[in-house]
């Protein structure tokens, strides 16, 4: 540690290596242990440092977790956005090199206005301000925020308490107070050791059964990305989802669920096909799929629909810029292969939308990248008995980007005490229960069904009822008593 406060070099490749470690705690790696290791490896060095080095070392350290983290991106801009080599290297390296100012800018913010004293709790909750920035701003990009790969570790049952960015206040802090501990300051172990060990007291479930379990399939069609949107594509997704359909014959099932724009064409274009499939199922079984809508004033819709007798529709909220819509369309559109979207820009669904009804149970639904956002989905949990997510995540190829994309979903779970429901177009396609474990799953790149069941819950967790915004205030009250005291000391003679 005295050679990472000594030498900026080792210092930045300290942080560079904690960026990495912070992913290895992630999906598929699943080491979440890691997390507080690498949070504390960042903070050990900290206090010797002005507020520029720790500017240059957050910057390292986001380098690190995001040039490994979100590597995803590359694929989605050379494999399927049509991007040389050059230019796509060029794109994901900005693309990571943005996101890593956000570290900058946190740790700037905590070493320029924290003072010596309270140092752990100005880190923690330093630490989460700067995830909650970045969740908001430009739209947001909460991915692999600190505590997301705490879902399998014994912190886990915090997160129905107060959701993911707890368990990054706790995992932060915990790092902290570690590196305390080293440092022979015993008055740490008491706290770390209640942050670990309350959970043992906490309840193993917050919400309860609402009725009888509802039989699912849901169907994985393993199209190509590359052709999904040319004539031949459309026809090879209308025989796959038919004949995966067909292939259920009787098999006694409340509801068949097919992913995001699995038919690629307009929901007028493909009711036909939607109501031969539904034909081949039993009359009481009902079907959801993704499907892309228009209306009359020329918007576009990315969306969720049901046939016989669903209650509802789902138009997506939160779209993704550069894959549902183009920001500065008039000046990107035509300058790069990857910046002309294969689809028409989607237009935002309404806020506050109201869970559909099938199958007897009200559905909360989240379209792909939604499901990263916390507090979108505890909105649509507050009234719904189950939620589902329909995604493609072909996009991301066989990178890390799907088993992430999984453990997101399976942390709105257990955040919420609702089954997750997820059909996607190549992997994973699961069921996830009230606790985030998998119940079944799918292989990846395989054309496949996958039959279980879900049970509608009642109930609200704290995360629930509250969403995120208590520990932001909790986050930005730990962070006061440093910033008073620096204050203080910098006003004296």
């Amino acid at each position: 540690m005295p050679a990472f406060r000594s030498s900026p070099l080792l210092g930045c490749l300290a942080a560079l290596a904690a960026g990495v470690l912070t992913t290895l705690s992630a999906a598929p790696f699943m080491l979440w242990w890691l997390a507080p290791v690498a949070a504390g490896l960042l903070y050990a060095g900290l206090p010797a440092l002005s507020p520029r080095q720790a500017a240059w070392r957050g910057w390292c350290y986001g380098l690190g977790l995001f040039g490994t983290g979100v590597s995803w991106v590359y694929v989605s801009i050379h494999d399927y956005g049509y991007t040389g080599v050059p230019l796509a290297v060029f794109l994901t390296t900005l693309f990571v090199a943005t996101l890593a100012l956000f570290f900058a800018v946190t740790l700037w913010l905590y070493r320029r206005l924290a003072g010596p004293r309270f140092a752990v709790l100005t880190f923690a909750g330093a630490w989460v301000l700067g995830e909650a920035l970045r969740t908001w701003l430009f739209t947001g990009f909460p991915w692999l925020l600190l505590g997301s790969g705490q879902v399998d570790s014994p912190l886990a049952p915090w997160a129905p308490v107060g959701g993911v960015y707890l368990l990054s206040l706790i995992t932060a802090l915990s790092g902290a107070l570690g590196v305390e501990l080293l440092r022979r300051r015993w008055w740490a172990a008491l706290p770390l050791a209640g942050l670990w060990l309350i959970p043992l007291a906490l309840p193993l479930q917050w919400t309860h059964p609402a009725g009888d379990p509802v039989r699912v399939a849901l169907l994985q069609g393993n199209l190509s990305q590359l052709i999904k949107w040319t004539p031949e594509g459309q026809r090879t997704a209308i025989d796959t989802y038919r004949r995966l359909t067909r292939e259920l014959g009787d098999t006694p099932l409340d509801l068949v669920i097919w992913p995001e724009a699995a038919l690629p064409m307009f929901e007028d274009q493909a009711r036909p096909v939607l109501e031969r499939a539904q034909a081949s199922l039993p009359d009481d079984t009902q079907l959801l799929t993704g499907i892309l809508q228009r209306d009359e004033q020329g918007n576009f819709y990315n969306s969720v629909v049901g046939l016989n007798g669903v209650q509802g529709e789902y138009r997506k909220h939160h779209l993704v810029p550069f894959g549902e819509y183009l920001p500065l369309e008039s000046l990107l559109r035509g300058a790069i292969a990857f910046f002309d979207l294969p689809m028409p820009a989607m237009t935002p669904g309404p806020d506050g939308q109201q869970p559909m009804v099938a199958a007897g149970t009200r559905i909360g639904n989240a379209i792909c990248y939604e499901i990263i956002y916390a507090d979108l989905v505890a909105k649509q949990a507050r009234h719904a008995n189950v939620l589902l997510t329909l995604s493609n995540d072909t996009w991301f190829g066989d990178s890390l980007g799907p088993q992430q994309h999984l453990q997101m979903a399976r942390l709105r779970a257990l955040e919420n005490g609702r089954y997750v429901v997820r059909a996607t177009s190549n992997g994973v396609t699961a069921i996830v229960d009230p606790q985030g474990r998998i119940t079944g799953r799918l292989p990846q790149f395989e054309a496949a069904t996958l039959v279980g069941e879900y049970v509608p819950m009642e109930g609200l967790t704290p995360f629930t009822r509250t969403g995120s915004w208590p520990i932001w205030l909790l986050a930005a009250l730990m962070v006061l008593p440093g910033i008073r005291l620096s204050a203080a000391v910098s006003r004296k003679p």
